[in-house]
């Protein structure tokens, strides 16, 4: 694979180039793995920075719907936008349906968009492991607003907060009960919570839930990271298009505080700190199951903890100890 010639079809904006060379950072094979560090080094450019919004919510609520009106919008007023949709997987086979390119149908079909379905696998939180590069990726291919959808509600939101300047929740208009269902830790990270479907029958009663949540957010403390006014609750409607643009602008006014504050530099700065972190575990982990008597020794383990007859620190550390003892023997030598 030539690298030089993939990265600069990727910073020409070629949709094929940025698909391979997703493709490639997605992949766990160890070559693959050297080539996709060497292309994102090759694409390095912090002059190319994209707004990076995820978006989450319950399953139903019309995820795809949203992004493809917005992204629409967004194309049609000159963005170009990235979509990476990430799909649940199956825990049997491994497989997901990767179905967001087929529901975005018209969104898929604009020249501006660039639509990317990806499986989460086994990766906690619904977050595929190189959705980090994958954003690099799309930001160098010269994409101002990259969209991240994830999956359900739950540990996904805290990873999505974690890579992204504006965190979207999206929720369906419900009764009033269904506010003690949404998790306080949820909608402490979230900067606007959109409510949907806010038309037809459902009109009025989107807008008391937004009543409800918008009084549950008063009662949140106060964050460093917001302006005036945020968090907020907005009522939308991805099917006749009424709040998408208001919306919107809260996002871009959002975006436009926490860049001219500082906000922006320090959250991109953490971020990457925890990307290092989050590699430097996997890398860990790959050490420890890449030595076969010592893989061996850890299903051992893992066995006796199973069995009750090893508790699960004391087994951890017995584990970890001839990683120790290499480390030693490595800073002990000239």
């Amino acid at each position: 694979m030539d690298i030089e010639d993939l990265a600069a079809r990727i910073a020409a904006g070629e949709r094929r180039a940025l698909a391979r060379g997703i493709t490639l950072v997605e992949s766990t094979r160890a070559d693959h793995r050297a080539a996709a560090e060497a292309l994102l080094d090759r694409l390095a450019d912090p002059s190319r920075m994209a707004l990076r919004v995820g978006l989450s919510g319950t399953p139903g609520v019309g995820k795809s719907s949203v992004i493809e009106a917005l992204g629409l919008r967004l194309t049609g007023a000159g963005h170009r936008v990235a979509v990476l949709a990430v799909d649940p997987s199956s825990s049997r086979s491994g497989g997901s349906i990767l179905g967001d390119k087929t529901r975005m149908e018209r969104l898929s079909r604009e020249a501006r968009a660039f639509i990317r379905p990806s499986p989460a696998a086994a990766q906690l939180g619904g977050v595929a492991r190189r959705t980090r590069e994958a954003m690099l990726l799309c930001e160098a291919a010269g994409f101002d607003v990259v969209i991240v959808e994830t999956v359900g509600v739950g540990q996904s939101e805290t990873l999505v907060s974690r890579m992204t300047d504006v965190f979207l929740l999206l929720l369906a208009p419900a009764g009033g009960d269904e506010l003690q269902g949404v998790k306080r830790g949820i909608m402490e990270i979230a900067d606007l919570v959109l409510v949907n479907k806010a038309d037809g029958d459902l009109a009025a009663q989107a807008l008391r839930t937004r009543a409800d949540y918008a009084g549950a957010l008063r009662l949140m403390r106060a964050r460093d990271t917001d302006p005036e006014g945020i968090p907020a609750a907005r009522t939308i409607s991805a099917l006749t298009g009424d709040g998408l643009s208001e919306a919107w602008a809260e996002v871009e006014r959002l975006a436009a505080w926490r860049r001219e504050s500082g906000v922006t530099a320090r959250r991109r700065a953490a971020q990457a700190g925890q990307w290092f972190e989050d590699e430097l575990r996997a890398g860990i982990e790959a050490l420890l199951g890449s030595d076969r008597a010592l893989a061996a020794r850890l299903d051992e383990l893992r066995a006796q903890v199973e069995a009750g007859r090893a508790a699960p620190g004391a087994a951890a550390r017995e584990a970890l100890d001839p990683l120790m003892r290499a480390l030693d023997g490595a800073a002990e030598s000239p």
